[in-house]
């Protein structure tokens, strides 16, 4: 299956990404201008991982570039400080962790349903 078939045939995205110098990865966004139509009227969900900040910078910088290609951010989002969350290189998850992570699904969930009316119509233009 081609790249564009991959995302044409989603209803929603998690995209996992760190903070680099305050923003976003130039591989993530290499990967979203690839596609225009493909990514309309999907929701996206962020998973950011960084130091002091745990990524929020590169989430909130990231926020403007879907929303002008018609995607849909969620507020809620799973923020990793890795300061604070790597023991010996591994990822220690906590309950704050946990729940955001099943906050966000639920959303991701909602969100994708409730825009699926909209993705049909695009979709036959």
């Amino acid at each position: 299956m081609r790249w564009s078939e991959t995302v044409d045939a989603a209803d929603a995205f998690v995209f996992v990404m760190p903070e680099y110098n305050y923003g976003f990865n130039t591989p993530l966004k290499n990967a979203i201008d690839f596609l225009y139509h493909e990514w309309q009227y999907k929701p996206v969900g962020f998973v950011s991982y960084g130091m002091t900040a745990a990524g929020t910078r590169a989430v909130q910088m990231i926020k403007q570039v879907v929303t002008t290609l018609k995607m849909y951010p969620l507020n809620e989002a799973v923020a990793i400080p890795l300061r604070q969350r790597l023991v010996d290189g591994e990822l220690q998850p906590d309950e704050g962790m946990d729940g955001a992570a099943v906050s966000l699904l639920d959303e991701l969930h909602r969100t994708a349903v409730a825009l699926a009316p909209l993705r049909s119509t695009a979709a036959a233009l």
